[in-house]
């Protein structure tokens, strides 16, 4: 059976956070006395971990910052962030009846974010789907986030599997770098959080949402 793993991106594939995300970005911009950003201009900066969100909204506000003043922002969202992890997030569609039917036909399943691993754990706690993965890998869990293969191949470990008998599902070009860089191949939902439109991101397969994935995923095995 191929593939014997799927590992799953968090933000933008699994759940759609980008509106808890933008609450915890105004709440620290506004210990800056700096307006609110949009959903839509926070959910441009989600895919490349924490700090780098913080670096893009104060940007973003026109009031970049570096250094020391660079790291206490960073401080103080460490603080807020676990505050803004549930109250807006949703599953994005068809995620509970994928990975339920992924899990139940023997597929090894585990989650590869940037976001930090005590919160995408709570998240899936949340949504109770933490059960069904053997791996979860945040991006503090390893030295280099996504683009980086680190946490990809930490979670392959984990689940005892190799890169040719996994998959990669991600919504962004973070998550097809990442995965080739591991030697996996990917599926891009469309829906999620690129700001460079799917067809350009160089992933080995597309669906429109994860309804999709496991008719897919039986597509494969059968041209394999």
């Amino acid at each position: 059976m191929w593939p014997k793993a799927v590992l799953f991106d968090l933000d933008g594939t699994l759940i759609d956070s980008a509106p808890d995300i933008t609450a915890s970005v105004n709440e620290l911009l506004s210990c800056y006395h700096l307006p609110p950003l949009t959903v839509a201009q926070v959910k441009a900066m989600i895919g490349e971990g924490v700090k780098k969100l913080v670096e893009r909204a104060f940007a973003a506000s026109g009031s970049p910052l570096t250094g020391q003043a660079f790291d206490e922002a960073n401080r103080l969202m460490a603080e807020i962030y676990p505050r803004h992890l549930t109250q807006f997030t949703q599953l994005m569609p068809g995620a509970m009846e994928a990975v339920a039917s992924m899990h139940a036909s023997g597929i090894r399943l585990g989650v590869v974010t940037n976001k930090p691993q005590v919160a995408a754990r709570s998240v899936l706690l949340h949504f109770r789907l933490a059960e069904r993965f053997g791996a979860i890998v945040g991006g503090d869990a390893v030295l280099h986030g996504k683009p980086a293969p680190d946490g990809l191949l930490l979670a392959l470990e984990q689940l005892e599997s190799s890169p040719h008998e996994a998959l990669m599902v991600g919504d962004s070009g973070t998550d097809v770098a990442a995965a080739h860089a591991a030697g996996l191949q990917v599926v891009i939902v469309r829906g999620g959080y690129t700001r460079v439109p799917i067809e350009e991101l160089g992933a080995e397969f597309t669906c429109n949402n994860l309804s999709e994935l496991p008719a897919l995923l039986r597509e494969m095995r059968t041209a394999a």
